[in-house]
């Protein structure tokens, strides 16, 4: 019989949120693709996702990005499921050659439980997220009680300190 009090990290279930953002190739499908593979993945289980919106692309002459958030539970630390992440997006074709430049798929971990963490190659939460409405209107719809650890703000309430105007529900 397993024991009740799990005594290693990956035995845990822990709560996570996403962000998925396409304007390469058919935005849409690869999205939702991407869902599908997440909610297959061993110790990954999709809790619920936001919809989607159509954006304006930040950086370089680009498409519209179709964006929008996941709620995971994990039972994995967050350097695994940056892997996890980094992993589906290769396999979508993701090439990273310019920076915030198009892309296939983009997979961003933004929160793990009231985690900060902060090394070379992992950030939590997100370093930029407070400063994008493309993430912070579908995450908003999903989690927008959720206290984001380092401004100690809700999700609901760092949305309201940034400007809406290119974020578009999506139609499809």
């Amino acid at each position: 019989m397993k024991d009740v009090y799990p005594n290693k990290a990956e035995d845990c279930i822990h709560k996570c949120a996403i962000a998925l953002g396409s304007n390469l190739g058919n935005s849409l499908e690869i999205l939702e693709a991407a869902l599908e593979i997440l909610s297959q993945t061993s110790g990954i289980i999709l809790q619920s996702k936001s919809s989607w919106y159509q954006t304006k692309a930040i950086g370089p002459p680009q498409p519209d990005y179709l964006n929008g958030c996941a709620l995971l539970r994990v039972k994995m630390i967050p350097k695994l499921l940056l892997k996890a992440l980094l992993d589906i997006e290769n396999q979508f074709g993701r090439v990273r050659q310019e920076r915030w430049g198009p892309r296939t798929l983009d997979l961003d971990l933004l929160l793990y439980e009231n985690l900060i963490l902060d090394t070379p190659t992992l950030q939590i939460p997100h370093p930029r997220m407070s400063d994008r409405p493309f993430v912070l209107v579908p995450l908003a719809e999903i989690a927008s009680d959720w206290v984001e650890p380092v401004s100690g703000r809700t999700i609901q309430n760092l949305l309201q300190d940034v400007n809406q105007r290119d974020v578009r529900l999506f139609q499809g």
